[in-house]
């Protein structure tokens, strides 16, 4: 801890906001850590429940997600099956709707990581720019320096260099989190898609409007099991 807190004090100021970077920085990869194994390690089976009891009951399906509306699997389970007998049509844009409000949720972060990504090595340049000066400045060149001096003045250059050094670790631990991020965002979508496509292919076989009849939310069971459309016999 000391050698790291010398290392900052040698630095100069500039090293104050790297440091400040790489807080956030591991505070961000932290709280999306927690985020992402939860929502990994618990949306299969919420997927599973939902999608099977949605062949048999939309009212049992919409109570499974409610019960995970603190996931997003949950709620994007939930927006089409909270609705009022909806068309397919209606049925898919909630869905949409809900699947790009949670997508926003899950880029929580990437900004910070971005900007850090950017910043952290350009205030790293800075601080060695701004060492180098002061050291050139303590030089005596006309006077004909002695190896003490020469010694000092190395010193003082190696020193302004970690700056450079910090700024760029910070950027690079920075990059490999929001990689890692994306990766993950990218495959959730590919994720919501399939599981979205399933449930609307469910609720369009059990959905019919014969005469402007309403939804029926009961189908009998034999109906479900042998995929028979439900009809009007009115």
């Amino acid at each position: 801890m000391a050698t790291l807190l010398d290392l900052v004090m040698k630095g100069g100021p500039v090293m104050i906001p790297i440091v400040g970077f790489s807080v956030v920085t591991i505070a961000c990869a932290l709280e999306r850590s927690v985020f992402w194994y939860r929502l990994l390690s618990q949306e299969d089976r919420i997927m599973h429940d939902v999608l099977e009891a949605a062949r048999y009951s939309l009212d049992d399906a919409e109570a499974i997600a409610q019960q995970a509306t603190a996931l997003p699997i949950g709620r994007f389970l939930l927006a089409p099956l909270k609705l009022n007998q909806p068309s397919p049509e209606t049925f898919r844009l909630a869905m949409e709707a809900a699947g790009d409000k949670e997508f926003v949720q899950m880029r929580k972060g990437d900004k910070l990581l971005e900007t850090t990504v950017a910043i952290s090595p350009l205030l790293g340049l800075l601080g060695t720019v701004t060492g180098l000066i002061a050291t050139f400045g303590n030089l005596n060149i006309g006077g004909g320096g002695t190896t003490e001096q020469a010694t000092q003045a190395a010193a003082g250059i190696g020193e302004a260099l970690i700056t450079t050094a910090a700024g760029m670790i910070v950027a690079i631990i920075a990059l490999l989190i929001f990689r890692v991020l994306v990766t993950l965002q990218s495959r959730q979508m590919d994720y919501f898609s399939e599981v979205g496509s399933e449930l609307e292919l469910i609720y369009r076989q059990i959905w019919y409007e014969p005469n402007g009849t309403e939804l029926d939310r009961y189908l009998p069971s034999v109906a479900s099991v042998h995929g028979v459309r439900a009809t009007d016999d009115r």
